[in-house]
């Protein structure tokens, strides 16, 4: 009896004594804890918590790679961006383009190199042609600047997709330079100038034309076949013709009955920037939205 007491007495006071260590632990807001403390309440908060939330803590972090799939909205999101401004840039440009279209034309300068500043600026030219030292460029199709029959009844509409341009030397009357001419558009049947008589013509004239620059080959654009250019290739022309480098695109109102049939500049350009921006922004939409329900709340398909 009296080893029964001994021995309830001896647990008691050790069960006390633990309870007052524990107490002072959490009493002292983890400052000083013993490492049996610790051990303790890691214990108790993992009983508390059960053994498969460690697991499910370190399942829901972002891996590297869902945030290298983050990329892809907001890769479109910028290219979006980038649209808009393209868009605005694009409308402007058509908008100086028509705005120096409209300038009145000026007599051409006596400095031809100030021409080159002078793109799509209309300007007065007195001189004569030179047909035996003419030029081809092509194919092209046909522009109709205001929508009207062309003039002499050259060619029907079935031959609008199929011509050439007819580039012509020009001898200035007031000086000794030689500048080029776009006098217009042809039809195929009518490439040799012997077919084009009437629309030869000769003597001093007047006439009005645009400035236009050079251009580089383009992409997959063969060399020239023979004596067909198939792009703007100034230096090449001045070679051939003994020109200076100046290139003007004559207008709809030079046009003779039996000859090319001028007003061929084309200043319109394409401005698809809208629908690009809006395909951007809906695909950055929809991976945005791929990315918060794969990625952030873990919902598969």
């Amino acid at each position: 009896m009296l080893r029964l007491c001994g021995f309830l007495k001896s647990n008691v006071v050790s069960s006390y004594k633990n309870s007052i260590q524990e107490t002072v632990c959490y009493l002292r807001n983890g400052k000083g804890l013993s490492k049996r403390c610790l051990s303790q309440k890691g214990t108790y908060d993992a009983s508390i918590r059960g053994p498969g939330s460690i697991k499910k803590d370190e399942s829901e972090k972002i891996t590297p790679l869902g945030w290298f799939l983050l990329m892809i909205p907001i890769t479109t999101f910028g290219l979006g961006c980038w649209q808009v401004k393209r868009k605005l840039w694009k409308e402007q440009l058509i908008k100086d383009l028509k705005h120096l279209t409209g300038i009145p034309p000026v007599d051409l300068p006596e400095d031809l190199d100030t021409l080159r500043d002078m793109e799509y600026r209309a300007v007065r030219v007195r001189g004569t042609f030179l047909h035996d030292k003419e030029l081809i460029m092509g194919p092209r199709s046909f522009v109709r600047p205001d929508g009207a029959e062309t003039a002499g009844g050259l060619f029907s509409q079935r031959d609008a997709g199929n011509g050439y341009w007819v580039i012509t030397p020009f001898q200035l009357a007031d000086r000794d330079d030689i500048i080029l001419i776009n006098r217009g558009w042809i039809p195929r049947k009518y490439l040799k100038p012997e077919s084009r008589k009437s629309g030869q013509i000769k003597g001093e004239l007047e006439l009005t034309g645009v400035v236009r620059k050079g251009e580089q080959r383009p992409q997959f654009t063969p060399e020239h076949k023979g004596d067909v250019f198939l792009y703007r290739d100034l230096p090449r022309m001045c070679q051939v013709s003994g020109a200076q480098p100046i290139l003007l695109d004559a207008s709809y109102e030079t046009t003779v009955p039996g000859g090319p049939v001028g007003g061929q500049t084309r200043i319109t350009l394409r401005n698809d920037h809208l629908s690009y921006l809006i395909t951007w922004y809906s695909l950055s939409l929809a991976t945005s939205y791929l990315w918060y329900r794969i990625i952030i709340k873990r919902k598969p398909f």
